[in-house]
């Protein structure tokens, strides 16, 4: 199933069928607030979302969101969700004070870094960082409940990732998701398999659904904008041939290393001080 759907994303997700997508990616609106958050935030406006909630009630929309998401994920399967460290009326807002409301495990949280800078006042150091939070259902497998090892070639990229933000004159959505971003993820999860179900449920302009598209899944998206659907269904259609040349770029940096299973058999050292340990110990 290929699809990109118009609705309410609550209302959409509660169609999908129980553990029938292998991988979610999304980046919901961020309840920035809108007023007095600086000048490029302030010029993010989304079409049919008005991002400018209650914090607690946008907080238990999320934790909503994501709680249904899960059941339509299979055991085993992940969500990377992308989002940031806020700062209101000077409180900090972490995500993780929803997150761990919800029934996800965390398995591991990616600091992306931007490069640049949405607020650029003086009443703190730029921020430059946002986070991906690696969510997990569990299932019993090979090494109990913390499922299937990435091979070296992706987890090598480590947890901290330099992506810049995707050009404005190059994609018209106010808060667009890098492709570089996105193929990362589905790259690292599937490597080589083909044909699992990809969901993104904020889906804006397609990013996700075109970097499965290329990595050859199958993808559903959900966005209640009718102009962004639009968007996507134009962009998935005949991608830009800047879309291509970043996927490309992207893909080139997943270099083929030697796995930790690999590591072990060929009882090499997996510490840089452990032979000299070891004759220390002996000697003793």
């Amino acid at each position: 199933m290929d699809i990109i759907i118009c609705g309410d994303v609550l209302d959409e997700l509660k169609k999908i069928p129980d553990s029938s997508i292998d991988l979610i990616v999304c980046s919901p609106p961020y309840n920035k607030g809108g007023a007095a958050q600086g000048y490029l935030i302030d010029n993010v406006l989304y079409s049919h979302f008005r991002d400018n909630l209650p914090e607690g009630i946008y907080q238990q929309w999320q934790v909503d969101v994501l709680n249904e998401a899960y059941r339509t994920v299979k055991p085993g399967g992940s969500l990377f969700y992308n989002h940031k460290i806020r700062w209101n009326d000077g409180e900090i807002i972490h995500p993780y004070s929803w997150l761990c409301r919800t029934v996800w495990k965390v398995k591991q949280e990616i600091i992306w870094d931007r490069k640049l800078a949405a607020n650029i006042r003086g009443w703190r150091f730029w921020q430059t960082d946002e986070r991906i939070y690696w969510l997990y259902k569990p299932f019993k497998g090979k090494h109990g409940n913390i499922g299937v090892e990435l091979k070296s070639r992706h987890a090598s990229l480590r947890s901290i990732w330099q992506i810049t933000p995707e050009k404005k004159n190059r994609n018209s959505h106010p808060a667009p998701f890098p492709l570089a971003l996105a193929a990362r993820i589905i790259y690292s999860i599937f490597d080589e398999k083909k044909g699992k179900h990809v969901l993104d449920m904020f889906c804006g302009s397609g990013t996700t659904l075109l970097a499965a598209k290329l990595l050859g899944h199958h993808y559903i998206g959900i966005d209640n904008s009718p102009e962004y659907v639009k968007m996507a269904r134009r962009r998935l259609e005949q991608p830009p041939e800047h879309d291509i040349e970043r996927f490309q770029q992207e893909i080139a940096l997943h270099k083929t290393n030697t796995s930790y299973d690999e590591f072990r058999s060929a009882k090499k050292s997996t510490g840089r001080y452990k032979s000299k340990y070891r004759q220390r110990r002996q000697s003793s």
